[in-house]
């Protein structure tokens, strides 16, 4: 049996800390999809395209990773790509009882859908794409959080 799991998220942008995510899903799933989500209650700097392109050049050299991108309940994601699993990343104690609730909520909808969720390594725990958004915004250095691609993309929206 092939093992495909989604890996969902706004991604943006994608940092170290969505990479080593990928880095350990790929080591338990045959294939990680990660799903660019079109999150409407986000606004995002990046278009859905920026994105998509941004994690297909960070995750070039990871095997058996795909990108996509979905505008849709993510477990019917999950059934049409024939996804088991669904990889969550917790970071923190604070990301948990949000994670919690949605994977009792995707269990509900989608019961054939595994909530799979893990760790990055400690030094990525502190990471978010908002606080990476904002540190680029003043100028600050990014080049230890976010793959090059993104730290370029960065510097060049916040330049304009």
């Amino acid at each position: 049996m092939h093992r495909i799991a989604i890996y969902p998220g706004t991604f943006d942008p994608i940092t170290n800390g969505h990479l080593d995510i990928i880095k350990r899903a790929v080591k338990i799933f045959d294939t990680v999809i990660v799903a660019v989500a079109n999150n409407i209650e986000k606004i995002p700097l990046f278009s859905i395209e920026e994105r998509v392109a941004m994690i297909q050049k960070s995750v070039r050299d990871i095997s058996h990773v795909e990108v996509d991108s979905f505008n849709s309940l993510i477990v019917d994601y999950c059934h049409q790509k024939g996804a088991i699993a669904m990889i969550r990343g917790l970071r923190a104690i604070s990301d948990f009882e949000y994670e919690f609730q949605m994977a009792l909520i995707n269990r509900k909808i989608g019961k054939d859908v595994e909530s799979v969720f893990l760790m990055p390594k400690e030094k990525y725990t502190y990471l978010s794409s908002s606080l990476i958004k904002e540190i680029a915004a003043l100028g600050g250095d990014i080049s230890s959080f976010v793959p090059d691609v993104v730290k370029n993309k960065l510097k060049e929206k916040y330049s304009k």
